[in-house]
Order: C-alpha cells, then structure tokens, then sequence
C-alpha cells in the first residue's frame, strides 16, 4: 500500500512540451504581412535616409578637413626649429629619399656631419608651418614625397656635399638655396665648379692693378720716348765735341 501510494499518488511527472511557433513551415521568399497594428507601428519608425549626391562623400570629406584645425605644439616647437635652420644657414640642399638602408643613410650623415653638415628630415605639416608666409615659401610643393634637408653654415663647402650625395644614389639632388637664393641642379653644379669668394676678389683687384698700371704705362709712354731720344742725342752730341778739338793738333804735327 505505501509503494502505491509513493509510486502512483506521491510521484509527480513532468510532461512533455513542444513549442511550434507557426503552424507551417515559414516562407523566406513571401513571409506573411505583420498585424495591422504592428505594420503601423513599422511604418512609423521608418528610418528615412536622404539620397546623396555623386561626389557628396568626398566634398564632404575635404570640408571637413578643412574645417578640422587641430594645433599641435609639439609641431610648432618643430616647425621653429626648422625656421631657424633656414634662416641661419647659408647653404641648403634639398634631397628626394629613395628607398634606402638605414644604415647607408646613418654612413652619409656621419660622413656630411663630418663637414659641419646636419640633415634633417620633416613632414608637410612641419615643413607648412615653418615656411607659410616666408621667403622660402616656394619650396613647399617638394615635400609632398619623402624630402631631405642638408644645411649647411658655410657654401664654401658645397662641393665636398656634392661629392659625398654622389656617393649615395638613393638621395636624389632636386634643387638647393644659397644665399637666400633658389637654385636647381645645373645651377648647384655649376656654383660647385667656381672658385671661392677671396681668391675671386684677388683675381678681380689683380686684373683692376694690371689695368691700372698699362694706363699708366700708356700715358707715359711719350713722355718716355722724348726722354730716350735727348737722352740719346745728348750722348752722341757729346762724343762729337769730345772727338773735334783733337784734328787742328795732329794737323799742326803732320805740317
């Protein structure tokens, strides 16, 4: 009795459940409208997106970076420096970076610092707010690449800087300044071939000397001719009358 009881009365069964969410089988390609009221609801919610022009996006695009003016301090302490460096150097050569070795750019700057020579490498922006607005203004369309600057306080050495660039095909010798003065290839070259400053302004103060003394000499050069020729016929009248008292004598002698 107690068994039926624990096993017929007491024992609780769980049952079985299935959950059937449609009836049949749901069709992807033609589902079912939704309820009136929730298709209500949908078509209240509606996202409504505007049809953008063609070239919207990249319009948009340069606006805003245009508008997007973001200063960076760390970029202004640079951009004065490089300022600076133009400013201060009498020599500067710019350069198109190829793909090169670390290391075979670390041997050309060792061998330039050498010299006196520093290079340095900047990006636009840097490069945009060192020269805006300045004299070297003009140079600012070569960094839309890789672009590195060799200054120099001295363009005396410019052609030791061409000789060691010669050595490093990979850095590309576009144009330079000198003297505050925008120079391309040829013309870099050519200053490189001409001598210094001193030994062209004793060339020029010896050939001024030289004109100045056949001036001179021109000038004179009469006077001189006059002198030589009294001179001359000085002497010959002198030897005249030193030989004519001696004939009357030798005559009396011969009588």
């Amino acid at each position: 009795m107690s068994n039926f009881v624990i096993n017929g009365l007491l024992k609780s069964r769980n049952p079985l459940l299935t959950f059937r969410r449609f009836r049949g089988k749901i069709n992807i390609q033609r589902p079912r409208a939704p309820h009136y009221e929730r298709a209500r609801v949908l078509e209240a919610i509606k996202p409504f997106y505007k049809t953008p022009d063609f070239d919207a996006p990249c319009i948009d695009a340069e606006r805003e970076k245009k508008n997007k003016t973001l200063d960076n301090p760390y970029e202004t302490i640079i951009a004065r420096e490089a300022r600076n460096w133009f400013e201060h150097s009498k020599l500067v050569i710019l350069l198109h970076v190829n793909s090169i070795k670390q290391e075979d750019m670390f041997k050309t700057q060792v061998a330039l610092h050498r010299h006196n020579v520093s290079v340095k490498v900047y990006g636009k922006s840097v490069m945009r707010k060192a020269v805006e607005d300045s004299r070297f203004e003009a140079i600012l369309p070569l960094f839309e690449a890789k672009t590195a600057i060799v200054f120099c306080p001295e363009q005396q050495k410019i052609k030791q800087v061409l000789n060691i660039l010669k050595k490093a095909p990979q850095l590309v010798l576009m144009c330079g300044i000198v003297e505050g003065r925008l120079l391309s290839k040829n013309e870099l070259q050519t200053y490189a071939t001409m001598p210094d400053l001193t030994t062209v302004r004793a060339q020029f103060a010896a050939i001024l000397d030289s004109v100045g003394g056949k001036i001179v000499g021109d000038l004179q050069c009469h006077q001189n001719q006059l002198v030589n020729m009294l001179d001359s016929y000085s002497k010959s009248e002198s030897q005249t009358s030193d030989a004519s008292p001696s004939t009357p004598d030798n005559a009396a002698v011969t009588s």
